[in-house]
């Protein structure tokens, strides 16, 4: 009674989660590869939409740090655009060098090291967090510009149901949730285009008397301020406006989901994203100038900008809301790039050993699950501490932003530096590099510096406690590592003098299916602890692997191409070993991305074939159990001992002692 009740809500509850995440996906189809990933125009759209949106409230920013000194725009819009297509360019050589993603990460990893690369990644993390965050804290600004202040305390609640419904949209999928999203971002697009373009065109014919007054007022700034007043004055509109930058390098690191030939779909994602951006930035300085927008109580400037071009329409206050809520709309859209991009960084970093491993999984529908839950988590939590302030937001979003573009600018400075007779054109690309790293940590220090007490602080603080994380995450792999190593040493090699059996396993024999993963002193320990505790009752032993598909090996056909074959090579020294050790022995595999359940169907698979069997499976057991250890080491041997129960399958899970 008590187990067909359990299986009732066990089914039930795989039906409820189909219904909203979706069915299983078929990791043994050929054309998944193809099917999951993305050609340039998705790709813009999923990847592109974080920095196209950023021009939402970038130059907001920026432009109300000028005070009454609006006439410094034109000059802010010119360097917006060549900063754009200057970090946007130097990504695009780092997406030749490192065509399998990453970003940040992997260049600081691998051109400055591993203690870079956890800062960088570490702040690569927190700045995602910060995406889903500002986007979303910004959609909710765009869309309540339109409506009464009465209603604005309400605001936070709906932000908090847009990353709900995000982090469903990300379970589901990565592409579905960029194709349900397509619509939103081509109206924005239009939209937009149509808005700049008119508010500078229907200005065209008083370019003149805006030309005599934007010099008139600078000569008038450089009397009051001087000229290195005008400059500080500059430099800070600049650097705060640096929010309108924070999605470029989403490309680089979302490479993985990118349709083949990688390289050249990134590129084009890329030449998009920076077109886009530049005109959409730079377009809105100048209507802001010639528009002579000033901010008001509740309303973005874009919204004040909308409303005063179109004010004198018939369909003015319809187009303008249109406008302003497919800006909204996209903010939504770009809050993708932190549910993409952040859990691939997690990934990377946990097959690193910087992170808990399970953070490299899989889930059914092929999407970093733990990773999409974690993002999701940690930005409704900013959304609140915050309480959604823009100004807040996208300071602490700033300062990670180009911290990791500093640390990625210096790698690839070092590595044209280093490979120059190997890199014929490291002249051309060398400058690009340095110049991209003097704009970037100079954004950078002038952020820090003027808001540090504003929010920076902060993500100071949260990016050095993640480091400091990481670190002991890392020192506790290694030493569990070391230990392991020394089983290695003592059973990799052990003598046998017995002539190998070669007979093929009797279904009607006692048999002792053991689960393995790869070929260590570990799971050798098994196996002799299998022969010493029930001696002379075991004549079989049937080997079982689960082939882990995870982020790392999750690239490509030929990849788990070679992760079955590597399976298959493990198993085999196993089944060789028993069999010098007198016993019948065969190997059974299965591919899979949650390995208790594969490995649990596995099991019941042998079991029928050899109805006399026990399954055994092997556990670190730590002399001075912690508090950490289930977070780091997942609960995999006794999961499945829990499973096989269930279905009358006995298991004994054995101990391998660790002196730690």
């Amino acid at each position: 009674m008590t187990q067909n009740g359990s299986d009732d809500n066990n089914s039930l509850m795989k039906k409820v989660r189909q219904t909203v995440v979706g069915a299983p996906r078929n990791i043994k189809d050929p054309s998944i590869f193809h099917k999951l990933s993305l050609v340039p125009l998705l790709a813009w759209i999923g990847l592109g939409a974080d920095g196209l949106s950023s021009s939402s409230y970038g130059p907001e920013e920026a432009f109300r740090a000028l005070g009454q000194h609006t006439y410094l725009a034109i000059f802010l819009a010119l360097a917006t655009s060549l900063t754009v297509f200057i970090i946007s360019y130097s990504y695009s050589r780092i997406i030749e060098h490192f065509p399998h993603g990453g970003g940040g990460y992997i260049v600081a990893t691998h051109t400055l090291g591993p203690k870079s690369g956890v800062v960088s990644g570490s702040a690569l993390l927190v700045d995602y967090m910060l995406t889903i965050t500002v986007s979303i804290a910004a959609c909710g600004d765009a869309i309540f510009s339109f409506l009464p202040i009465a209603w604005h305390p309400y605001k936070i609640f709906f932000e908090l149901l847009l990353i709900l419904l995000l982090i469903v949209l990300n379970l589901r999928g990565v592409k579905e949730s960029v194709t349900i999203l397509a619509p939103i971002f081509i109206v924005f697009v239009i939209t937009h285009v149509f808005m700049i373009g008119y508010g500078i065109l229907s200005h065209l014919p008083q370019i003149g008397p805006v030309v005599h007054g934007i010099k008139t007022d600078f000569n008038s700034g450089l009397s009051t301020l001087g000229g290195l007043g005008m400059l500080a004055l500059f430099l800070r509109a600049y650097s705060l406006g640096a929010g309108t930058y924070t999605g470029i390098e989403a490309v680089a690191n979302g490479m993985q989901i990118l349709r083949e030939p990688k390289v050249q779909t990134g590129k084009k994602t890329m030449l998009y994203m920076a077109v886009s951006l530049a005109f959409t930035a730079s377009g809105l300085f100048f209507c802001y100038l010639f528009l002579k927008v000033t901010p008001g109580q509740g309303k973005t400037l874009n919204a004040i900008l909308a409303s005063a071009l179109y004010g004198d329409w018939s369909i003015g206050y319809g187009l303008a809301l249109v406008t302003i809520l497919s800006e909204g709309a996209l903010l939504f859209v770009a809050a993708q790039a932190g549910f993409i991009d952040g859990p691939r960084i997690m990934a990377n970093m946990a097959i690193d050993s910087w992170l808990p491993h399970r953070f490299a999984s899989l889930s059914q529908r092929l999407t970093m699950h733990n990773g999409i839950l974690l993002m999701g988590g940690a930005s409704i939590l900013l959304l609140f501490y915050t309480r959604g302030s823009i100004s807040s937001l996208v300071t602490m979003y700033a300062i990670n932003v180009f911290l990791t573009f500093s640390i990625s600018q210096l790698g690839m400075s070092k590595y044209y530096i280093q490979n120059r007779r190997r890199e014929r054109e490291w002249k051309k690309h060398l400058p690009v590099h340095l110049v991209g790293f003097a704009l970037c940590f100079t954004i950078l220090g002038v952020t820090v510096r003027l808001k540090f007490l504003e929010g920076g602080w902060m993500t100071l603080l949260i990016t050095g406690t993640l480091v400091t994380f990481c670190y002991l995450i890392r020192r506790h792999y290694a030493r569990v590592k070391n230990a392991v190593r020394k089983l290695d040493d003592l059973l990799l090699d052990i003598p046998t003098q017995r002539r190998a059996n070669l007979e093929k396993p009797n279904p009607q024999e006692m048999t002792a299916i053991q689960l393995v993963s790869e070929y260590n002193g570990f799971g050798v320990h098994t196996v002799l602890s299998v022969i010493r505790n029930f001696p002379n009752l075991y004549k079989n032993f049937i080997f079982a692997s689960v082939a882990v598909v995870d982020s790392g090996s999750f690239k490509g056909a030929e990849e788990m191409k070679n992760l079955e074959e590597a399976a298959k090579a493990t198993l085999q020294r196993y089944v060789d070993l028993t069999r010098r050790l007198g016993f019948a022995a065969d190997w059974r595999y299965a591919v899979g991305t949650d390995v208790v359940e594969a490995a649990t169907q596995l099991c019941k698979d042998i079991k029928k074939e050899f109805p006399r069997s026990t399954v055994f499976t092997g556990k670190l057991a730590f002399r001075r159990e912690k508090f950490y250890h289930k977070m780091l080491h997942n609960e995999t041997a006794f999961a499945i001992q829990r499973q096989l129960h269930w279905d009358e399958i006995t298991s004994v899970t054995l101990p391998i002692r660790l002196d730690l």
